[in-house]
């Protein structure tokens, strides 16, 4: 086959592929990622990029995505151009895959979050028989792995039980576990081991199922350096702490975009593309780059040997669990909608490459249903709703809201498909939130004011910039009720588009790509059956358990986009519920809270295993409300405002 050489601009990244590779494929090998939210099949049309100098015939399905101008001066959709010949290829700003506003934990939760307020120590012979409160499992802290030192009597002929027995005899009198494992590699050099470090070795113990096992043993006085790593693997974002397993402090934190997102937006599309092109390898192995790059990131600017790193707990989304493990998520998104496993095996990490200690041990938190995951296991973990009497409501609002509501005597919980609209898909200038988004929007006088990431000239607009710009027109009577633009309404901004009306948020001469960046009714119509969906689902969830809002004591709104709404305007769209705001919590990303919880106590992996097993989880699809009151919801801020929302004026 034909080798040609492909150069991207305007980095001049260069790569050599076979001919036919698309222009996407050639992308990812030369380590430039684009925007793409359909997985390659070309119906989004964000990965398009302009072949500079040499024509390129255009795939005639990718017409409708440009305009004449535009496929004169060569453009085409990355995913859907194979390559023919020697090319140089222009990124557009637009379809850059840039880094986001990643939410790496809530600063109001750090304050009250489980041991995160000041170092932890123990005594080593306390590690399992701390003192306990009852139904509180956040007092325990007896990390997964621990560190045992141990100065061991040497052999005599009174006294010659195999070098093994005499580590577990010794690890019996300190700890009160019924019996010990050993990994055979920690058999392989024990002799030399032992007697080179003078019977002084510290050893490395997991525990699973009441039982010690030993995975690692070292000469001398290692205790001190055993770390360990709590991660949320979200649909779009990867997070990752390094958490020393010593004292419980987080020792620091990164976070990156999932690598998966070049293969399709959402966890539908990426299952899709997954049995529809047999691709589960590609996806499971750009989520481990995801891991292995934060992990080699953290350790090397924390000093931390990754071999110093023994366990790592995972919390995801089911898919994203599944894909995680190499597990086919089909079944998923086919009715009956059940999938592979709900209790993940422990694993070694090195079993699907992830790169720590040898030994080192993986956790992914179970999940509850095909649309509810153990990133909402470690959510109900994070706001401590298993534990107490009072009755919340946890939020987390994404391509797919999952709601869960109860105590600690019931849950129940559901999930809505709320569409990419909150997340820069579904609308034409929608986007991440990414260097140049507008984020925030004020209507003063006519003006429309907006705040951009980055302070940059505007890009597009991401979801809490399109929460803001809803409630602005709202509030202005730049739209009705029902969410459309009045037939009276006359002013320069509002202008007839290629589908319909569009309203200028920023004139051409604003925007990095001088042209005008607008919201059509199209959009608003998008982001309107989005919101819709989730509040229905609330609402639906919260008469399944026959209550009213009033009712509960608390809302936790969790994930970075919820982490960036404000509060107000969320209400008066009709978003949230219009209770007290003082019971409204943004609680930032609990995911990543509940895993580093259960990688500091086995006890709450325990109790994430029973909470996984007790909630009930509710079908709204045959919830014979849920479709009138996603109908109703379809309103400013809903059909039924005098009773839902009486603040709302």
């Amino acid at each position: 086959m034909k080798k040609h050489r492909v150069t991207f601009l305007p980095d001049t990244k260069k790569v050599e592929v076979t001919e036919g590779t698309t222009l996407i494929e050639a992308a990812e090998k030369a380590g430039v990622y684009l925007n793409s939210l359909c997985g390659g099949e070309g119906v989004c049309g964000k990965c398009r990029v302009q072949v500079m100098k040499e024509k390129v015939k255009i795939d005639q399905n990718s017409i409708a995505f440009f305009t004449k101008d535009e496929i004169e001066k060569g453009y085409v959709l990355a995913c859907q151009t194979p390559v023919r010949e020697n090319i140089e290829v222009l990124i557009p700003p637009e379809s850059r895959l840039e880094e986001e506003q990643i939410l790496k934990e809530s600063i109001e939760n750090q304050r009250k979050t489980w041991r995160e307020g000041s170092s932890i120590h123990y005594s080593e012979p306390d590690w399992v028989s701390l003192h306990k409160r009852p139904n509180d499992p956040a007092s325990l802290f007896e990390p997964l792995t621990a560190k045992i030192y141990l100065e061991l009597p040497k052999p005599s002929i009174d006294d010659n039980i195999p070098d093994s027995a005499r580590i577990v005899r010794e690890l019996g009198r300190r700890l009160k576990y019924p019996s010990y494992e050993m990994a055979l590699s920690c058999l392989r050099d024990l002799f030399i081991k032992l007697r080179r470090s003078d019977w002084k070795v510290t050893v490395t113990l997991l525990r699973h199922n009441d039982v010690g096992q030993i995975i690692q043993i070292e000469e001398g006085h290692t205790a001190d350096r055993n770390f360990g790593v709590a991660a949320d693997i979200g649909t779009t974002t990867v997070v990752a702490q390094l958490v020393d397993l010593k004292t419980g402090r987080v020792v620091g934190v990164e976070g990156n975009h999932n690598l998966q997102a070049r293969y399709g937006e959402d966890v539908l599309s990426r299952i899709a593309y997954v049995c529809g092109k047999g691709s589960l390898d590609h996806l499971q192995k750009a989520v481990i780059e995801n891991i292995n790059v934060l992990i080699q990131a953290l350790a090397r600017e924390k000093g931390v040997n990754v071999e110093e790193i023994t366990c790592i707990v995972a919390a995801g989304n089911t898919t994203m669990s599944h894909i995680l493990l190499g597990l086919m998520p089909c079944s998923i998104r086919e009715d009956p909608y059940v999938p592979t496993v709900d209790l993940y095996p422990p694993i070694l990490g090195k079993e699907i490459g992830i790169t720590i200690h040898p030994q080192g041990i993986l956790h992914v938190l179970p999940s509850i249903a095909s649309y509810i995951g153990g990133d909402t296991v470690a959510g109900v973990l994070a706001c401590h709703m298993a534990d107490r009497p009072e009755t919340t409501c946890l939020i987390d609002i994404g391509t797919n809201g999952e709601i869960v509501v109860g105590n600690n005597e019931w849950l129940l919980s559901c999930s809505a498909s709320a569409g990419p609209a909150f997340e820069g898909g579904d609308t034409k200038w929608g986007m991440r939130a990414t260097r140049g988004a507008i984020q925030k929007v004020e209507f003063d006088d006519g003006r429309v004011l907006y705040e951009t990431i980055g302070k940059v000239k505007p890009r597009g607009i991401c979801g809490s910039g399109l929460i803001d710009l809803i409630y602005g027109l709202a509030k202005t009577k730049r739209l009705e009720i029902d969410a459309k633009f009045p037939s009276s309404l006359k002013e320069k901004r509002l202008i007839q588009g290629e589908s319909g009306l569009e309203y200028i948020v920023a004139f051409p001469e604003e925007t990095e790509k001088g042209e005008a960046l607008t919201i059509a009714q199209t959009d608003i119509d998008n982001i309107m059956r989005s919101k819709a969906a989730i509040f229905a689902a609330i609402k639906s969830l919260i008469d399944y358990a026959g209550l009213r809002f009033d009712q509960l004591d608390k809302i936790y709104v969790a994930g970075g986009f919820g982490n960036y709404l404000n509060v107000e305007k969320a209400v008066a769209i009709g978003l949230l519920p219009d209770i007290p705001r003082e019971k409204i919590e943004f609680v930032g990303n609990s995911s990543l809270m509940g895993a580093r919880m259960v990688l500091l106590s086995y006890h709450v992996f325990e109790k994430a295993v029973g909470i996984s097993q007790s909630i009930t989880n509710i079908e709204l699809s045959k919830f014979a409300l849920f479709a009138d009151e996603y109908m109703a919801s379809l309103y400013l801020p809903h059909i039924d405002r005098e009773r839902l929302f009486p603040s709302v004026k």
